[in-house]
C-alpha cells in the first residue's frame, strides 16, 4: 500500500506541473510533455500491476484499467490541469507522439510473440490441435462479425464488423497455462490440446487480420467487396503471408550468420528488431498491418539459434514498452460511450458470444478424438481468454476512425480474462474423465529436484534452459510470473516448473532418463564454476575483520552505527551460550529468534545457515564468527548475538578457530535490505580489541549491546 501511495503521489505531482498550460504550443514543449507523460504512464502501469496482482488478477488488466482512469476521457475530462487531455484532430484521443510510441510497442510485442512461437510444433501439431485452433478461429470470426451486424446495425462487409470478427479470434493462453500448471494438468490430454490449439490459433488469427486488412483497403480504394472479391482478397492476403513467412524461414539462418559479426548479442538482437520494424513498414505499404510483418519476422528467427537470445536481450525493452502499450490502449477508451445503452449492450453481448464461440468452436471438434463432453468443455474454457492481440487490432480500428470498437475490445478482454480462470478451475474440480481412454488421464511422471534456497534455484533454472537450448530444444517461457517453461525437440516435450527451492520436470516416461542426464551435467558444470570461484577467495579471505593498523582506525560513521542500533535487540542477545559446537550454537541462536517471533520456520532457517557455512565458513578471525544467510523465513533483517564460555571452532582454517563472539544475521531474500551494510558495520566495530574484550567481560546482555554501540 505504501508503494501504491508513492506512485499515486508521483502521478498527481506530474499532472499538477501542467495545470493551466496551453496544450498546443511549440515542439519543445510537446517533447517535454511526452517525456513527463511516459513517466506518469510507467508509474500508473506499475500501480495497476501491483494492485491487481495483490488481488490475484492478471497484471495486464491492472495496466489497462490504469490507462482508462488516467486517460483524457476520465481524469482528463474532470481535471483541466491534468497532463492527459483529448488531443485535437486525433481519432484515438491521445497525441500522435504517444500513439506512435504505442505502435512501436505493439511491433515489439508481436515480434517477440513470433520469436517465442514453436514453429516445429506448428508444423507437427496433432489433428485435434489443428481442429481446435481452426474451429475456434472460424466460429469466433463469424459470431464476432454477426454481433456487429445485429447489435450495431453494420453490414457484413463493414470495416468495423470485420475488425470485430478478427478481434474475437486471438486467444491469450498464458493465464490458462498457469492454471493448468498449478493443477498439474499442463501435460494432461486437455493441457496438451489447449497448447497445441493455441499455436495454430495465433497463426490463423494473424492470417485473418491480413485478410481483414486487405478487405478494408479494397473498400477504402473504392472497390466493391463481393463474396468473389472477398475470396480473391483472402487468397492474396494468405499468399502474401505464407510467401513472406516461407522466405523468412528459408533465409533466417543466413541472416543470422550475417548479423553475428555485427557486435554483442544485445546489439545483434537490436538489429533483428530493426528488421522487424522494416518488414512491418513494408507490410503496411502492402495494405496489411505492421504487426503482421513483425510477427512474421519473429517467427522466422524462432527456428534459428538466435530465437532465445532475441527474447532474452530484448526483455528489458519489452518491460519498458509493453506496459506503455496497455496503458495507452486504456487511455484511448472513451468511457462516456458506455453511457450509451446500445454500445454497452453490444459490448456485453459481444463478450458472451466470444466466450461461447471458443467453447463451441474449440470444444466440439475434440469429441471426434475421444474426448468426453467434460474434456471438451475444459478445452473450450481454456481457449476463452483474449489479450494483447485483440487490443492491438482494436487500436488499429480506433486509428482508422472506428473508436467504438476499442471500448468493446477492452470490455471483452477484461471480462473474458476474469471469467475464464474460475470456470476452468470449476470444470477441473468436477471428478469426471476428460478422455475416453483411462490411461490418458494419468498425469505425466514428474522428477523433482530440491535446492537449498531460491538463489540457487534461479541459477540452476537459467543453466538448465541454456543447456536445453544448446541441445537443440525450443524453450518457451509459458508464464514468466510462475517460472514455467516448455522445451520441445521433435517428439520430446519437457515441462519445467521452478518453485521457491525446487525445479520439477514433467515428461513422458521415456524422456526421464534424458532429464536425469541433463541435471547431472548441469550440476557438474555448476559445481565446476563454484570450485573455480572458491580458489581466489580461499587464497585471500574476503570476509574478515578490517585492518587494525593505527592509520586505519577510525570511529564508526553515525549512519552505520544507526544501522546496528536498529537491528540489534537486547532480547536477542544470549550472554552465555550453553551449546559447545558450531551447529548447536546456530540452533540455540535461531531458537531465540523464533521465541521472539522473528522466525517462521526454525528447521528451514537452520538448514540454510549451515549450508552457507559449508559453502564458505564465516569465521572472521580474532575469536569472532558471523554466520549469515538470505532466507524467506524472516520478513526483515534480524540479528542474534551469543557469547560462548569456551572457544568453539567454526572451521579448520585460522580465521574460524577459537570463536567466542557469535553474530548471527538473517535477511529476507528480497532487494532493499541493508544486509551487507549491517555485516560491514558489525565487523568494523569488532575490529577493536578493546570492544571485543568489553563484550567478553560484559555481565549482561544490556552491557553487550552497550559495548557494541559505543562509538
Amino acid at each position: 500500500m505504501k508503494k501504491g501511495l508513492l506512485l499515486l503521489l508521483a502521478l498527481v505531482t506530474s499532472g499538477a506541473l501542467f495545470a493551466g498550460q496551453n496544450h498546443t504550443i511549440d515542439m519543445t514543449h510537446r517533447m517535454v510533455a511526452l517525456a513527463m507523460q511516459v513517466g506518469v504512464i510507467l508509474f500508473a502501469a506499475r500501480l495497476g500491476n501491483l494492485l491487481f496482482t495483490k488481488v490475484h488478477l492478471p497484471a495486464v488488466l491492472g495496466e489497462l484499467i490504469a490507462g482508462v482512469v488516467i486517460g483524457p476521457f476520465a481524469l482528463g475530462s474532470l481535471w483541466d490541469g491534468w497532463i492527459f487531455h483529448t488531443f485535437a484532430n486525433s481519432p484515438v484521443g491521445v497525441s500522435p507522439e504517444l500513439y506512435g510510441l504505442c505502435t512501436v510497442a505493439s511491433i515489439v510485442l508481436l515480434f517477440l510473440v513470433g520469436a517465442e512461437t514453436d514453429l516445429r510444433m506448428f508444423m507437427r501439431y496433432s489433428a485435434v490441435g489443428s481442429l481446435v485452433g481452426i474451429g475456434g478461429v472460424l466460429i469466433s470470426y463469424v459470431t464476432g462479425v454477426a454481433t456487429g451486424v445485429y447489435c450495431l446495425g453494420l453490414s457484413w462487409t463493414s470495416p468495423t464488423a470485420i475488425l470485430m470478427g478478427v478481434m474475437s479470434t486471438a486467444t491469450s493462453v498464458s493465464i490458462t497455462a498457469r492454471i493448468l500448471s498449478e493443477r498439474k494438468k499442463l501435460d494432461s490430454q486437455e493441457g496438451v490440446t489447449i497448447l497445441a490449439g493455441a499455436v495454430i490459433d495465433d497463426v490463423l488469427g494473424i492470417i485473418m487480420l491480413a485478410i481483414g486488412m486487405g478487405m478494408i483497403a479494397a473498400q477504402q480504394s473504392g472497390n466493391s467487396v463481393s463474396w468473389l472479391n472477398i475470396s480473391g482478397i483472402a487468397a492474396r492476403s494468405f499468399g502474401v503471408w505464407v510467401g513472406v513467412t516461407s522466405i523468412g524461414i528459408c533465409v533466417s539462418q543466413s541472416i543470422a550468420r550475417l548479423l553475428k559479426p555485427c557486435g554483442s548479442h544485445g546489439e545483434v538482437a537490436v538489429l533483428t528488431l530493426g528488421l522487424a520494424l522494416l518488414v512491418g513498414g513494408l507490410f503496411e505499404q502492402a495494405n496489411l498491418a505492421m504487426i503482421i510483418g513483425a510477427y512474421v519476422t519473429g517467427l522466422s528467427f524462432s527456428r534459428t539459434e538466435m530465437g532465445i537470445m532475441i527474447q532474452e536481450k530484448l526483455h528489458g525493452l519489452y518491460q519498458f514498452l509493453v506496459p506503455i502499450f496497455f496503458v495507452v490502449m486504456g487511455m484511448m477508451v472513451d468511457v462516456t460511450e458506455f453511457l450509451n445503452p446500445s454500445i454497452l449492450l453490444a459490448g456485453l453481448i459481444y463478450t458472451c458470444v466470444a466466450v461461447l464461440a471458443k467453447i463451441i468452436g474449440c470444444g466440439l471438434p475434440t469429441l471426434l478424438f475421444g474426448f468426453t463432453p467434460m474434456g471438451a468443455l475444459r478445452i473450450g474454457l481454456g481457449m476463452v481468454p483474449r489479450g494483447e492481440v485483440a487490443l492491438i487490432i482494436a487500436g488499429i480500428a480506433a486509428a482508422a476512425g472506428h473508436k467504438e470498437v476499442l471500448g468493446v475490445a477492452v470490455l471483452m478482454t477484461l471480462l473474458t480474462t476474469l471469467v475464464s480462470p474460475p470456470l476452468l478451475v470449476f470444470a477441473f474440480n468436477i471428478k469426471k474423465r476428460g478422455h475416453q481412454k483411462e490411461e490418458d488421464q494419468n498425469p505425466a511422471p514428474t522428477a523433482v529436484y530440491h535446492f537449498p534456497n531460491h538463489a540457487v534455484t534461479n541459477n540452476m533454472m537459467a543453466r538448465i534452459i541454456a543447456t536445453l537450448a544448446n541441445e537443440g530444444f525450443f524453450t518457451h517461457q509459458i508464464d514468466p510470473t510462475a517460472d514455467l517453461y516448455q522445451a520441445r525437440r521433435s517428439d520430446m516435450v519437457l515441462t519445467i516448473s521452478g518453485g521457491e527451492d525446487t525445479i520439477s520436470f514433467s515428461a513422458k516416461p521415456d524422456a526421464l532418463p534424458f532429464v536425469r542426464v541433463v541435471m547431472k551435467e548441469t550440476i557438474a558444470e555448476f559445481e565446476g564454476i563454484l570450485e573455480a570461484l572458491r580458489k581466489p577467495i580461499t587464497e585471500d579471505s574476503h570476509l574478515a575483520l578490517a585492518d587494525t593498523t593505527p592509520e586505519n582506525k577510525s570511529k564508526l560513521p553515525a549512519t552505520k552505527l544507526a544501522v546496528l542500533s536498529r537491528h540489534i535487540a537486547e532480547q536477542a542477545i544470549i550472554h552465555r551460550l550453553t551449546a559447545t559446537t558450531r551447529d548447536g550454537i546456530v540452533h540455540e541462536l535461531l531458537t531465540r529468534l523464533q521465541q521472539l517471533g522473528y522466525l517462521t520456520d526454525l528447521k528451514r532457517a537452520e538448514e540454510e545457515v549451515l549450508y552457507r557455512e559449508q559453502v564458505m565458513p564465516t569465521g572472521v578471525g580474532s575469536g569472532v564468527a558471523c554466520p549469515h544467510t538470505r532466507t524467506n523465513t524472516v520478513t526483515s533483517l534480524v540479528c542474534a548475538i551469543g557469547i560462548t564460555k569456551e572457544p568453539v571452532d567454526f572451521s579448520t582454517d585460522e580465521e574460524g578457530r577459537g570463536c567466542r563472539i557469535i553474530l548471527l544475521t538473517l535477511t529476507p531474500d528480497t532487494p532493499g535490505s541493508p544486509y551487507m551494510t549491517f555485516i560491514t558495520a558489525a565487523l568494523t566495530v569488532l575490529r577493536s580489541e578493546q570492544t571485543r574484550q568489553a563484550i567478553l567481560s560484559a555481565p549482561t546482555a544490556a552491557a553487550i549491546k552497550k559495548a557494541l554501540l559505543t562509538p
